[in-house]
């Protein structure tokens, strides 16, 4: 925040080195490493320590489900965040609002989605504002695919659906961290999500197949 602060407080917007400096404020999406390290390197090395008090291991437990269907999307998330074997949390709101038309679920490490998800929400706002229109789902889920690709095999943890409603109607996208891009509709994320699609396979499934068409 410092440097943010160094770099942006004290700008004339009315001048023209003010401008070149808030425009790229587009791209704050880009990280600095420090000098001599390499992500990548640096989290395989902590994954695969043979000390198991210094290994990096994700722990999660989240369940969050969406279905599309001609009249909309439907989201359904638990609220539970945990740290290990440890209950942080039984009121985590997982679905974020990136704009009143979109929104995005939370599965995986909660500080990578809610991060990503919040930049996402400023890369549509910024859309909205250049082309004058909403941006699609399938254009928001595509930025943030092309977002957290940058970073694959660095230890982002993230598994989210973006969803909402444009023009075409509605809209369903999985997006992960390793920056995987698919549509269906029907998803389920998370470590409970084999539960969840063993609920939909004993006959909920064709109950929404028939409302998709």
């Amino acid at each position: 925040m410092s440097a943010l602060a160094a770099a942006y407080g004290s700008l004339d917007f009315g001048s023209s080195i003010g401008a070149t400096k808030w425009e790229s404020l587009d791209n704050s999406e880009d990280f600095e490493f420090l000098p001599n390290m390499d992500p990548a390197t640096f989290v395989n090395e902590f994954q695969s320590s043979s000390s198991v008090d210094h290994r990096i291991k994700f722990h999660s437990g989240t369940t969050t489900l969406g279905f599309k269907f001609k009249h909309g999307v439907i989201i359904a998330v638990d609220s539970r965040a945990t740290a290990g074997s440890y209950i942080a949390s039984q009121t985590v709101k997982k679905v974020i609002e990136i704009n009143p038309y979109l929104l995005g679920t939370m599965a995986g490490g909660a500080a990578d989605c809610s991060f990503w998800e919040r930049l996402l929400a400023k890369q549509c706002r910024i859309y909205q504002l250049r082309n004058r229109e909403r941006i699609s789902v399938a254009a928001a889920s595509k930025i943030l695919s092309n977002m957290v690709y940058q970073y694959k095999g660095m230890g982002l943890s993230m598994g989210t659906m973006v969803c909402g409603w444009d023009k075409r109607g509605p809209g369903l996208y999985y997006v992960d961290s390793d920056g995987q891009r698919t549509t269906n509709y029907m998803f389920s994320v998370g470590s409970g999500s084999t539960y969840a699609y063993g609920v939909m396979d004993t006959g909920a499934l064709s109950w929404i197949k028939v409302f998709s068409t």
